[in-house]
């Protein structure tokens, strides 16, 4: 292997003839050699996107000269594209702060931008890594930047298959919508429930969930580039940070603004907070609904078997013809890697000290690694799951019809006490709550069908009158039913002797 000799503050080292980068790098990949893990390829593009917009800001301001920054410009175009993906070399796990993954990106960028000029892989003397590239920069505003943006725009990818997840799941709702089941709680029976409206409430859980993870993009768009060391915005242009963040705009085509006070965007990495806890309470929706699905599919003759899960791949390396819920364990999975990696940011938020967090690096990986399997991983499931489900409408009819909790419809009409009487003597020998309710002659058999109809109990509806001995029912007081509009008023006191 042929080298060439670069030089650094703490001296030389040889470093590859045909690679991007530099010393600095070098000594980066020699000292962390901790998990192969490499940069998102979407940190990467976001740091060529900060490069560009900083090289025009500085030209735009007369700091860089022309030649330069269109070199510069034009190596970042490459880094964006992400023709130089395989020269970020240095490990997810670094430095603190980041100094490392940001001194390899000035490095890719300035020999690249050398050769672009005419120039050798290493003469600084055309581009520099720091006095050019990086000019107006530090690491401690450009990686809060960068982890920032390259956090919107992963989450532009997540959110459509998000939604897509949750039409899947309001399409299937409108599909099971007539199916009758039992509900359950504590793991017991419940009162009735339409198989659609469990479908269709998970929709709903998707899309908050989504609405969650949209709402944190607005608050990571709040950038502090042209802080530099300490946010104070030393060794920069007084119209560099308005200017810098408007070319980024621009390049990224994504709204983002300039914070007002770049020192909080330096201590505080509270943006990243929001991200990776919208990204977790997705998570947890994710565990609970698979887990639900998991259930509601158990069997084929031991188990709930409510609904059928589309069948991927033998189940059992011993049991001949088993056939597992792969995707829903896949998917809990990954939501579990997602509820840990959002521990680990919370504890590198904290972090902090002063007027930097040098924990960044954790969290630039954290968030976008779950980002990226929750991406995947619910493309996955919606396609190879949930939109393949189909229901058992006989073990629905059966359960929703064998429930005891059905007798809860009639605690209006003869009271908690005679109902609970009735359930317990149909747990008690297997007969029916109808059954038994008639043998005590509590109401008749008309009426009785009518209260015990699985499908009325699905949704709010008024009592029977004739059960009532045709009285209709009485009306709320009248603060409450002003109440449920609105707040009640005060009377106004009459004037007069007290």
């Amino acid at each position: 292997m042929k080298y060439r000799i670069e030089k650094d503050s703490l001296g030389e080292r040889k470093v590859p003839a045909d690679v991007y980068y530099g010393i600095q790098t070098q000594r980066a990949v020699e000292n962390y050699p901790i998990s192969g893990y490499r940069a998102h390829p979407i940190l990467i593009r976001s740091m060529g996107l900060i490069k560009k917009a900083a090289a025009l800001a500085n030209q735009e301001l007369g700091l860089l000269d022309e030649k330069r920054a269109g070199a510069i410009a034009a190596a970042a175009d490459e880094v964006i594209a992400g023709k130089l993906y395989d020269q970020f070399v240095v490990d997810v796990y670094q430095a603190g702060a980041g100094v490392s993954f940001h001194m390899n990106t000035n490095e890719v960028v300035a020999n690249r931008a050398i050769e672009i000029l005419g120039g050798k892989r290493g003469d600084y003397s055309v581009v520099h890594p720091n006095d050019h590239v990086n000019f107006g920069q530090s690491t401690n505003d450009v990686i809060p930047t960068a982890m920032r943006l390259a956090s919107i725009l992963l989450f532009d990818q997540l959110l459509p298959e998000m939604e897509r997840l949750s039409r899947a799941f309001a399409k299937k709702g409108h599909e099971f919508d007539a199916i009758l089941k039992s509900g359950r709680t504590h793991m017991q029976d419940a009162t009735p429930i339409r198989l659609g409206q469990e479908f269709a409430a998970y929709a709903v859980a998707v899309l908050r969930s989504y609405e969650q993870v949209r709402q944190a993009q607005d608050v990571l768009r709040e950038l502090g580039l042209g802080g530099t060391a300490v946010g104070t915005g030393v060794n920069t242009h007084p119209r560099y940070q308005a200017a810098v963040t408007k070319r980024l705009s621009e390049v990224a085509r994504t709204e983002l603004f300039p914070t007002k006070d770049m020192r909080w965007t330096m201590q505080s990495n509270l943006p990243m907070a929001v991200a990776s806890s919208a990204l977790r309470n997705y998570a947890l929706e994710l565990i609970r609904i698979s887990n639900d699905l998991r259930l509601l599919s158990s069997g084929p003759n031991t188990g709930f078997g409510e609904i059928n899960l589309p069948a991927l791949q033998p189940g059992s390396s011993i049991m001949p013809g088993k056939i597992n819920p792969v995707m829903p364990e896949n998917i809990a999975m990954i939501a579990f890697q997602a509820v840990g990696a959002d521990a680990a940011v919370a504890l590198a938020v904290q972090a902090g000290q002063l007027e930097l967090n040098v924990m960044m690096p954790s969290m630039m990986w954290n968030v976008l690694h779950s980002a990226e399997i929750l991406k995947n991983g619910t493309h996955q499931f919606t396609t190879l799951c949930v939109e393949g489900i189909t229901a058992n409408k006989e073990a629905c009819r059966r359960h929703a019809e064998s429930t005891v909790s059905l007798a809860t419809a009639l605690n209006p009409y003869i009271g908690y006490a005679k109902t609970a009487e009735i359930v317990k003597q149909a747990v008690k020998t297997g007969r029916r709550i109808t059954e038994i309710a008639l043998e005590k002659k509590l109401l008749d058999e008309k009426t009785l069908k009518r209260i015990l109809d699985a499908r009325r109990m699905t949704e709010p509806a008024p009592p029977l009158e004739e059960a009532l001995g045709k009285k209709k029912p009485a009306a709320a007081p009248k603060a409450k039913a002003q109440a449920a509009n609105g707040p009640v008023k005060p009377a106004k006191k009459k004037k007069g002797k007290k």
